[in-house]
């Protein structure tokens, strides 16, 4: 039996699985959390303590077909000016109820589009943020980039605010294919934008690239890879594309008739990593590649990988809060999200609240689960003297586990000593392994396809 057919049977062309970047997923949260939990999370956090920040800003000036991100589109500045405002009014509800010493170990501006931010606003934004809540030694501050819409003075004033790393979005190069998504992006423009960042000193770029696009063929994705090589990206995320229309109207302009077959994303998929493979790049998770001294790749290998909403990361931070409209918020003691639509976020921050609508309070074996999702998720393998240590989990109790999915992925999983291992050719089927270790019902919302 050949391994695709291995992977078949396994059911990996079928399924549907949730990308686990939070466990349980957001489909399960409730509004039994709201903004009371949200405040008392805060005031919980330890004075001095380190924490990531992310900001949304979900305007973009064009809205790309293949998007699922909660974003609105708008053809003028106003709405992003008026939206910076709440953004400041937010923060300083923040600042006022952070214990003292609170730092910055992450900050990162997603959306959307930040940089459809003017410039004096970028600045305006970066002073309240850093004077609520002051960088880190080693902080790291990150922006989502938009080619299309940036420029040197906007570059200029993100450099001047201290981000230190860049994430381009590129999805792909073929014009054709792009022309079916909705992207128009073509790679001068492209790398005129990573020109203007190494030319100002931005040494850590990041950079995404999808796989799974109507049209999209081996010839494709490799001409499309090697030029995003080209640019000498220091990371690389290579999603697949999850074509959900009933979840993202948009999705419904691209033709699914044209969409590659299950096996043949996994084809795409291994074409494209052998490349990142062969220029030397260090395989990072499921769908994630960084130069070796990078530092994903070096959290990669020493077993300190982590996972969050925007995907690997090596940040250690125990709470994650989430500004803006849609954003999710992560502590130790649970998710907290705020309202989705941008006239009731910016409706709540003005009359003086937190935004949050819905979250979930981590309860019974949550946190531990949560864990061993992220081992699989981050390492292919679950320590189990950790998971003992840690939750009080007894040998046999997690060998029960362990043991019922093995009987159903056979082969594709290892049980030893040290716990549960996901070998090489296993590792297409890690979030359905992962799924195994979810007490949660998978039925309660739809999720992108396993491969």
């Amino acid at each position: 039996m050949t391994r695709e057919s291995q992977l078949a049977k396994l059911g990996l062309f079928d399924a549907r699985v949730p990308r686990y970047t939070s466990y349980p997923t957001a489909p399960h949260f409730s509004e039994a959390v709201g903004p009371q939990d949200f405040e008392e999370w805060i005031a919980a956090i330890p004075e001095g303590a380190g924490i990531s920040l992310y900001v949304h800003v979900p305007f973009c000036r064009r809205l790309c077909w293949f998007c699922a991100c909660r974003t609105q589109g708008t053809s003028t500045d106003d709405p992003v000016r008026a939206y910076v405002d709440v953004l400041k009014q937010e923060i300083e509800l923040l600042r006022r109820n952070l214990p003292p010493g609170v730092h910055l170990s992450r900050l990162h501006w997603g959306g959307g589009t930040p940089t459809m931010m003017p410039a004096p606003h970028i600045r305006e934004l970066s002073a309240a943020i850093l004077d609520a809540v002051p960088m880190g030694k080693d902080a790291e501050f990150s922006v989502e980039i938009d080619p299309n819409e940036i420029d040197e003075a906007r570059v200029d004033a993100l450099v001047e605010s201290g981000m230190n790393r860049a994430s381009i979005g590129v999805q792909d190069f073929d014009p054709a294919i792009q022309a079916l998504i909705g992207r128009d992006q073509s790679f001068e423009v492209t790398k005129r934008a990573a020109d203007m960042l190494r030319a100002r000193g931005i040494s850590s770029l990041n950079t995404d690239i999808l796989f799974g696009l109507p049209d999209q063929t081996g010839p494709r994705i490799a001409a499309s890879v090697q030029k995003l090589l080209s640019l000498s990206p220091d990371r690389v995320a290579l999603y697949g594309y999850a074509h959900v229309p009933w979840m993202a109207r948009r999705q419904v302009m691209i033709p699914s008739d044209r969409l590659p077959r299950p096996e043949e994303r996994l084809r795409l998929f291994e074409t494209a990593r052998d490349l990142f493979l062969a220029d030397g790049y260090q395989e990072i998770g499921i769908d994630h590649f960084a130069l070796p001294e990078d530092g994903l790749a070096r959290a990669a290998r020493e077993r300190r990988l982590r996972r969050n909403f925007q995907g690997y990361t090596d940040d250690a931070s125990e709470v994650l809060i989430g500004l803006g409209a849609s954003s999710i918020s992560r502590f130790p003691q649970g998710y907290a999200q705020n309202v989705s639509a941008t006239a009731a976020y910016t409706k709540a921050v003005r009359e003086g609240r937190f935004a949050t609508a819905r979250g979930h309070r981590f309860q019974g074996e949550d946190r531990m689960r949560a864990r061993m999702i992220e081992m699989l998720m981050c390492d292919f393998a679950i320590d189990a003297a950790e998971i003992a240590r840690d939750f009080g989990m007894s040998r046999d109790a997690l060998w029960r586990m362990f043991e019922d999915v093995q009987a159903t992925f056979g082969e594709m999983v290892e049980i030893d000593e040290t716990g549960l291992r996901i070998p090489p050719q296993g590792r297409p089927l890690t979030r359905m392994i992962a799924r195994g270790f979810d007490a949660y019902d998978l039925s309660r919302a739809g999720h992108s396809p396993a491969v």
